[in-house]
Formats: C-alpha cells, structure tokens, sequence
C-alpha cells in the first residue's frame, strides 16, 4: 500500500508538505503542489478522509438536532442539509430529541458533542438556560433553524409565525367567518416548541383587528400533530355551538381536523372550513388550504451558512448581527375553506 512518505520521496518535499498540497492550502506553491500530485497519481496514492480531517484537527461531521424526526418539516430540513453537507464532504451526525429528557440532557448538557462534530444545526429546539452555556462554551460555529431559540453569534433562518397566522386567519374573515377556532400545540410539551405560540398570537391579532373578541372555548391545545388535531377538534365539538371554521398551527393538525369532522358526520367545508400552516406533501392530496413555507429553503440556506463557516468560504451567509433571515409564507388556497352557509343557502 502506498503511503504518504512515498509520494514525499518521489516528489522530493516532506510528509508535511504532501499534506499541506494535497488539502489545496495556500501555502504551497503552484510548482509543488503540481510535483505533489503528479507524484500522488503516478503511485495511485488515494488520501484517507479520516487521517486528513484528524491531522487538520476536524471531524468531517456536523451535528443536527430536531425535536422529532418522524415531523413533516424536521424530515425534510434534515434531508436537505444532509444532501447539501454531504456534496461538501461533510457527514451528518442527527440527535433525534424524539420528547426524551435524558436524551435531550446527554446531546444539550454534556459533552456528547464535544470533539465528535465541527459544527451543529439546531432546529426548533428552544434551550434551557444549562443547555445554552453549554452550547456558547462549546465555540462551535453553528445555525439556528425555525424560531424557538437563541444562541449568541448564531445565525437563524425562519418564517414569521405571527404573520403566517394572520395570513390564514385572515383568509377565514375574508370569507365571512366569525366563529373561527384555533388548534395549536401544548405549551406544557416536553418539547417546548414556540412556533405555536406565535402562531397563537397572529390568530388573535387577526381576530382583534377584525372586531372580533378571542373566544377561549375556541381555542384548544393538543400535539401538534395529527392525533393532536383529531383530540382538539373533537372536544370543540363536545363543547357545542361548533365553529363555521378552524385554523389549525400546522397540516398536520389540520389533517387531524378533516379526519375529526369526517367522523362527526360534519362536510369540509360545507359545515366546517379548515386551514393549516406548512403545505405538507399531502396537502395537496387532501385539497388543504394551507400558509406555504419551505423547509427545504431553510435547510439549505442553514446548510450552505454553516459549510462557509467551517470551510472559511461563505456561501449565502446569514449574518446573526443583521437579525434572523426570515423567508416568505404564502396562502395556498384549496378545497378546504369557503363561505360559510347562510339559512338560505342550508335550505338549497
């Protein structure tokens, strides 16, 4: 097997050089380096990834940490940077949180991640006050994706929940609802998501602005998922006097709904109007009408920010001083939401 000595011996430089020219550094000239390589290819010597991230005092990997990978929006964000990391020679080390507090310890408050990867993304994962100096002492380059965190000198990209839950609570006034319900996430999940939150926050604005006093008999927590949306609506129908319409925190939920309804008897959107937020890859099976946004995007653009950080070429940065980047939702309006029935209109 040929080594990195023999392809110093044939090009006439030491070990260190081969190293430094072979890794593209820029402090080999042009003449060596093609010495190096001439003499690399005439002895077929292929460079191991891993002694070549070791001597350079890397991992080659970099850490992505979802609350639950079995959402929508976490798979496709975790696919996209690992698609995007892995073009660029890195290897993706994902911490599923899966709603496990010991897990959620081991990767956020020892040293899981110490040494093991060069860079962390972290979607979604609002930290505990242990787990954010553990982070920050770290001195990892890392990037924030969607909303619920903060870490000093890291980047974030995201939508504006609060405005993607104006937009589809808007979408119901519009129409003619009054008695509009919302369904969101619980609070006191051990996930601790803040997207929700938000969310809850547009509806109401959305409401205010249009004369109409929020109704907390309307306004049901559950998971924020699709059993959560079958829970939360069913108990707004045991509560009697139903909505003409819900606005449900994600597809998910709102799929949850359809499912709900259907069961009840009740038509979509006849009886009830139903909207989400994400534009799931079945929304559009299910005719949702839905806030679009783009987990892809954002994966990507947390992607190429971090790869710039550690390869010292910034591609598309974001700039944490600048503020988040906030990426564009818009409505996608489908089957799910129409007018609600006037008598005369039932009688037809």
């Amino acid at each position: 097997m040929t080594r990195i000595d023999d392809v110093a011996r044939l090009a006439g430089v030491s070990t260190a050089t081969v190293s430094r020219a072979l890794r593209g550094l820029p402090t080999v000239s042009a003449a060596t380096r093609h010495r190096v390589l001439a003499a690399a290819e005439q002895l077929q010597y292929t460079v191991s990834p891993n002694a070549s991230r070791l001597a350079g005092g890397r991992t080659g990997t970099v850490a992505v940490v979802v609350p639950r990978i079995t959402r929508w929006f976490f798979g496709v964000v975790v696919e996209t940077v690992e698609d995007f990391l892995h073009r660029g020679g890195y290897d993706l080390l994902l911490h599923n949180l899966g709603g496990r507090e010991r897990t959620r310890q081991r990767v956020l408050r020892t040293a899981d991640l110490h040494k093991r990867v060069d860079g962390i993304i972290l979607a979604a994962t609002p930290l505990r006050a242990p787990e954010l100096a553990f982070l920050s002492a770290l001195d990892l380059p890392g990037v924030i994706v969607s909303s619920g965190t903060n870490v000093p000198g890291w980047p974030c990209v995201r939508i504006d929940d609060v405005a993607a839950a104006r937009t589809a609570t808007r979408h119901l006034l519009d129409l003619g609802h009054q008695r509009v319900a919302h369904i969101s996430g619980d609070p006191d999940d051990e996930l601790a998501f803040t997207a929700h939150l938000d969310r809850r926050r547009g509806y109401r604005e959305a409401l205010r602005s249009a004369g109409i006093r929020p109704d907390p008999s309307l306004d049901i927590e559950s998971r924020f998922d699709v059993d959560g949306g079958i829970r939360a609506t069913e108990e707004l129908l045991r509560r009697g006097d139903p909505p003409t319409a819900i606005f449900a925190a994600c597809d998910e939920m709102a799929m949850g709904a359809l499912t709900a309804l259907r069961d009840a008897g009740l038509r979509v959107p006849d009886d009830v109007s139903v909207i989400g937020i994400d534009n799931h890859y079945l929304a559009g099976v299910l005719g949702l009408t839905t806030v679009a946004q783009s987990p892809t995007d954002q994966g990507l653009i947390a992607a190429k920010t971090l790869l710039g950080a550690l390869t010292g070429r910034p591609a598309d940065p974001l700039r944490a001083a600048d503020g988040p980047v906030v990426l564009p939702t818009r409505l996608v309006v489908r089957e799910t939401t129409a007018p609600p029935r006037t008598p005369e209109s039932a009688a037809r």
